[in-house]
């Protein structure tokens, strides 16, 4: 039997009446199950289930603030390897748990508050064999759509300024990479998404809409049909990169195109850990409608990929007297996130957060402003040099 017995945490008397806060979480194992406990200052109802491949089991909450411990989910232990945890949609959170070998979820319940110990959420998964994790295995569910209210409603006067959508990589379950540090990389691209809005908003010259603004999950399919029902001008992904030990050393911001052909194997491993993003969130995303996977590398597209091209160059040539640059800054390779056929689009890898140089430019806010100023001011110059060819967009 399990036995866990842990006095109610300091950071409880944070807790208001009106929110869900998770406030603390543990492990325990034996020789054949794990349990899981999260600390919750109120009881709420949850639903819990398996995905496969990969192996992952999923719990479905209301809206949660999550107030854990820095690092909390990375270090697994018995059937766990790691959990996440986030905003899945609007007013539902989740916890995804990685299982190193198949088990299944024996028991969940959440145990109401007792005195001074706070609601307790307890997962129990017990060790299976394949074949049975295979049977009971659900799939993954999609989330609701969030795409209305990220297109704003026409003016009444006609805007002929471009609209920007900037797309902040990962949120919610989904924290893309991490650096030794604890510093995800969700975390680390919607300050640097922020502060570009910000500047683009000053400007007077844009319309801006963010694909999130906060912790939340967007599935890949729908950031790109956010860029495409807004009719956007150009569509910038941000991410920041992470090299696990024992696979080499790299530095540096890369802009990224889409193609057919990645234009190297960095960028083929990059565009295949991206593009699997949905998987981490317990998501399998749609594959692209037809009209899309038609289309995308016609003839007809040429006009928006060459944009796109001469985007990723100006942006390359203004963020060099902001940031430290790849060896290789321009890449291309088959990126989901941005296959708009008619929205010029690339993907921002500002950096490695497994380099320490990288890692220390990247928290740093005035370096995250240096990086928007100069983001902004190769926008500028984009635009200036196709004014013409967006005046009616």
């Amino acid at each position: 039997m399990l036995a866990l017995s842990v006095p109610a945490p300091a950071c409880a008397q944070k807790a208001t009446k009106d929110r869900v806060i998770a406030l603390d979480t543990r492990l325990a194992t034996d020789t054949s199950r794990t349990r899981l406990v999260i600390d919750l200052n109120k009881k709420v109802e949850v639903r819990a289930y398996t995905i496969a491949n990969p192996n992952r089991a999923v719990i479905d909450l209301p809206e949660v603030t999550f107030d854990l411990p820095v690092g909390a989910g990375k270090q697994g232990r018995g059937l766990v390897a790691a959990f996440r945890y986030g905003q899945f949609a609007p007013g539902k959170a989740r916890i995804v748990i990685d299982l190193r070998e198949p088990a299944l979820i024996e028991k969940t319940f959440v145990i109401a508050p007792v005195d001074d110990q706070p609601a307790r959420l307890v997962i129990d998964l017990v060790r299976t064999d394949a074949a049975t994790f295979q049977k009971t295995a659900l799939q993954p569910e999609r989330p609701p759509q969030t795409l209305a209210a990220r297109v704003p409603p026409k003016p009444h006067v006609a805007d002929t300024r471009p609209l920007i959508v900037i797309d902040p990589g990962h949120g919610g379950p989904d924290v893309g990479a991490q650096a030794a540090t604890g510093d995800d990389e969700k975390d680390v691209v919607l300050e640097v998404a922020k502060k570009l809005r910000d500047q683009l908003l000053r400007s007077g010259h844009y319309r801006v809409v963010m694909t999130r603004d906060d912790d939340t999950f967007v599935a890949l399919e729908e950031r790109v049909a956010i860029a495409r029902a807004n009719a956007a001008a150009l569509f910038i992904s941000i991410h920041a990169d992470s090299l696990s030990k024992g696979t080499g050393e790299a530095s540096g911001a890369t802009v990224y195109t889409v193609s057919e052909q990645a234009s190297d194997f960095e960028a083929q491993k990059l565009a295949d850990k991206e593009n699997r993003a949905d998987l981490l969130a317990g998501y399998n995303f749609a594959s692209q409608p037809d009209d899309v996977a038609n289309i995308l590398f016609d003839l007809a597209q040429r006009d928006t990929k060459n944009h796109s091209a001469l985007f990723a160059r100006t942006l390359v040539g203004y963020l060099q007297g902001a940031a430290r640059l790849h060896k290789t800054p321009v890449k291309s390779a088959g990126f989901v996130v941005l296959k708009a056929p008619d929205v010029p689009s690339v993907l921002l890898e500002l950096g490695y957060l497994s380099s320490p140089e990288d890692l220390k430019q990247m928290t740093s806010t005035v370096w995250r402003e240096k990086v928007a100023v100069a983001m902004a001011a190769a926008i500028d110059r984009y635009f200036a040099t196709r004014a013409p060819a967006v005046a009616g967009r």
